[in-house]
This record gives structure tokens, sequence and C-alpha cells, in this order.
């Protein structure tokens, strides 16, 4: 199945190249988990900060046991400082 995936931030250094944008389409199976996604693309745990499917927040507890579907967006940032 297909599925969007964007990382924003530093994380957008974790996309396939060559990616010039901060997405990309993935073809992924049919059981993926938002954690195996994490996983695959080895994104350092201390960045996975905020993770929405769909523009929906999921919450770290749940991550492991998502299953995404056709068509979702798997949006990941990294914590953001500022002032």
């Amino acid at each position: 199945m297909k599925i969007k995936f964007k990382l924003f931030a530093a994380l957008a250094d974790y996309l396939p190249h060559p990616s010039r944008t901060n997405s990309v389409e993935l073809e992924v199976a049919a059981d993926s988990t938002i954690q195996s996604i994490i996983d695959q693309f080895r994104l350092p745990s201390k960045l996975v900060h905020l993770v929405l499917v769909n523009g929906l927040y999921i919450y770290p507890s749940a991550r492991i046991t998502t299953k995404l579907k056709e068509g979702d967006v798997l949006a990941i940032w990294p914590p953001i400082a500022g002032g």
C-alpha cells in the first residue's frame, strides 16, 4: 500500500535521496505500524517528538500498535526550541 511520509526540520535528512522536498510517497506492507516506519528509516528516538497521521496526534504509547492505511499521511517533527 502507499502512504505519504513527511519529515520536518533536521529529520528531513533521513528521507531517501534524491528527495528535494520534505516528503516522499512510500510503498509499505499492509500491516505497517508507525513504529515500523520510524525503525525502517532509523530515526533517532530523541528526535521523534510530534507524530501525526492525517493531522491527528499519535501518542508515543500508540505508535507501536497504530497500523497505517492506504493513503495515510505520516508526518514527524523533532523537538522544536526557540523564543
